[in-house]
């Protein structure tokens, strides 16, 4: 395909970018120059809700959502939005239950919390499988920036994916936190001109929003009426409301992509404001790039260009769209671009800096502390330029893994497969730690062990059914033009039940399944690892006895709970030599007196 884009789609392009690597250079030379480590990886516990919220919805919500999640809509209809609801359902759960306990740590790694409950092994077990998510996640939101760019001006693909990975490595270790956290607000705008330009453009073109969706009525993508229990159903409610949750909670709740970012804010009452500011933003971005889907799909109700054969997978149906329809607009086409960029800069600068500081604090640091002779840890000057180090790793990284995703079809899909994979274990694992105080270390990762391996084994097995589209169609298509895709569509498929059951679950499962696995087995085997005596629960105890909690380990309600039965009564006894004539003694005996009654005295 032909270059399409014009010398203003390129200004606006360019300018997108240099504006982003102008703020990495400010917040290095000209503001707080990140001269420590918790300005650099923290942005100095300092930053505002507005700029946090905006940055939780951009970390994950990135070029994926705009391509992915419109082509959902496009090919499978509505269904998928039910998932909106479960944000609104875990967003308390997150706010009020788990950020609580990351926050009263104030560390740059959620993972130093499991070292709390259970011990380093915990630690590194759960560390690494962050990495290992993240690390597989950052190729394919490289790769569909690169993807939208081919398609719409035939720039080379390799071109593309080098151009973003050096931007956003570049801001991300010049810039540290904030400049990261800034750039994300710009960057989240031009994502909404991004969703907006579709809707609009198709809009005008149609005459009114009502004549989209009765389009979209009529051929069977206007759906909300799915509540199947079956596991194998690819979006169902259970699946949204259930697998929506345990996702967004394995997402917002332990991944410390988005919970440095809730540590950045001065204090935990701000921590939430962010969080619940960020739910309607993240709600009104999903919205509108589903709405996109049935506005994409107007357009070509009369002939898919899949089936036509003028793009390669469905995931490019949306860049071609602005081929079609935004060329005549000078600079709207550019605009788009810019957004589908910033949906992956923002994503990947994140990442990036993610990476560094778990790699720091869970690797290096305790690598440093067990090699050196003396016990000594690193200073915060080694630390900073020890983080800016792995920045530029990361980056490069990122770089590489993105020239490998091209073979991983369905974006949205893999996106989410990857979480669930990961993420369900790993909230199945923080979960198990908040909750249950008889939990121990060994338990803990045989059943984080057990959940990685199932759903592993679930998520990446073959051979999977393929997914069934609703109907396309082609009546409209060029009559000189032959449709030889309809060769990979034959009629006559083999059925769903010859395939392997646990391979036809859906993929929204994965998240709620490897939680249920990690938390449940987990428990169970600590039970089990407690009655063979091979391990115990000491670790939560502040004292030799086992006898005062350390309850700032555990979610509020149950920290309250276990607070008030270990506390120590203050009384006053008449005859007590102690100052004030106050004395500490569990249990009270018959001659003193309550100090509530009688606190005049003292």
């Amino acid at each position: 395909m032909g270059a399409t884009l014009g010398a203003w789609d390129y200004a606006i392009l360019a300018v997108v970018l240099i504006i982003s690597v102008l703020i990495g250079l400010y917040y290095r030379f000209v503001g707080q120059r990140q001269s420590t480590t918790t300005e650099y990886l923290l942005a100095g516990r300092s930053m505002g809700v507005t700029p946090v919220a905006f940055s939780l919805m951009a970390s994950f919500m990135s070029a994926i959502t705009i391509l992915g999640v419109s082509m959902e809509n496009y090919q499978f209809g509505t269904m998928f939005v039910i998932i909106n609801l479960s944000y609104v359902l875990s967003t308390p759960i997150a706010a009020y239950l788990i950020l609580p306990v990351f926050y009263r740590l104030k560390t740059a790694s959620v993972y130093e919390y499991l070292e709390l409950r259970f011990g380093y092994a915990t630690r590194l077990a759960a560390s690494v499988s962050f990495s290992l998510q993240m690390i597989l996640y950052m190729g394919i939101v490289v790769y569909a920036p690169a993807l939208a760019l081919e398609a719409v001006t035939g720039v080379n693909q390799i071109f593309s994916i080098v151009i973003v990975g050096v931007v956003c490595t570049f801001y991300a270790t010049m810039g540290g936190m904030k400049a990261v956290l800034v750039t994300d607000i710009y960057q989240s705008l031009l994502m909404f001109v991004a969703v907006f330009s579709v809707i609009i453009c198709a809009w005008v073109k149609a005459g009114s929003l009502g004549e989209i969706w009765r389009t979209a009525q009529e051929n069977g993508r206007i759906d909300f009426t799915n509540f199947s229990v079956d596991p194998t159903e690819r979006h169902t409610w259970w699946t949204q409301i259930l697998g929506g949750c345990a996702t967004y909670l394995a997402i917002y709740g332990v991944n410390q992509t988005q919970v440095q970012r809730l540590l950045a804010v001065r204090n935990l009452s701000s921590a939430r404001a962010a969080l619940w500011w960020c739910l309607p933003i993240l709600c009104l971005l999903s919205l509108s790039t589903c709405f996109s889907g049935l506005c994409i799909y107007w357009y070509y109700r009369q002939c898919d260009p899949f089936l036509e054969g003028r793009v390669n997978s469905r995931d490019q149906v949306m860049p071609l769209f602005v081929v079609d329809t935004m060329g005549e607009y000078t600079g709207l086409a550019g605009l788009f671009v810019s957004g589908i960029f910033c949906a992956s800069l923002s994503t990947i600068s994140s990442i990036i800096s993610s990476l560094a500081a778990v790699t720091l604090e869970d690797y290096l640091k305790p690598l440093f502390k067990c090699c050196s002779s003396r016990g000594g840890s690193l200073t915060d000057r080694q630390t900073l330029w020890y983080s800016k180090l792995l920045s530029v790793f990361y980056g490069l990284l990122c770089i590489g893994l993105a020239f490998l995703a091209g073979s991983i079809g369905g974006l949205l899909q893999a996106a989410l497969s990857i979480f669930g994979i990961i993420g369900g274990p790993l909230l199945g694992l923080f979960t198990l730690g908040m909750y249950v105080t008889s939990a121990n270390q060994k338990g803990a990762i045989g059943g984080l062990l057990i959940a990685l391996a199932l759903c592993f084994w679930i998520g990446f097995g073959q051979p999977k059914p393929p997914l069934v589209s609703l109907p396309m169609s082609t009546e409209g298509c060029p009559i000189d033009k032959t449709y030889a895709r309809d060769a990979f569509f034959p009629k006559a498929q083999r059925q769903d039940e010859d395939y392997f059951y646990l391979y036809r679950i859906s993929y929204m499962w994965y998240a709620a399944l490897g939680f249920l696995v990690a938390f449940f087995g987990g428990w169970l085997l600590s039970w089990l690892c407690a009655l063979l005596k091979w391990d115990d629960n000491r670790r939560i105890y502040q004292d030799a006895e086992c006898t005062l909690i350390k309850h700032d380990l555990f979610v509020p309600p149950l920290a309250k709970r276990l607070q008030r039965r270990q506390m120590p009564r203050l009384v006053v006894t008449g005859t007590s030599s102690e100052i004030g004539g106050i004395a500490v003694v569990t249990p009270p005996r018959l001659d003193q007196i309550e100090w509530e009654k009688q606190k005049d005295v003292a």
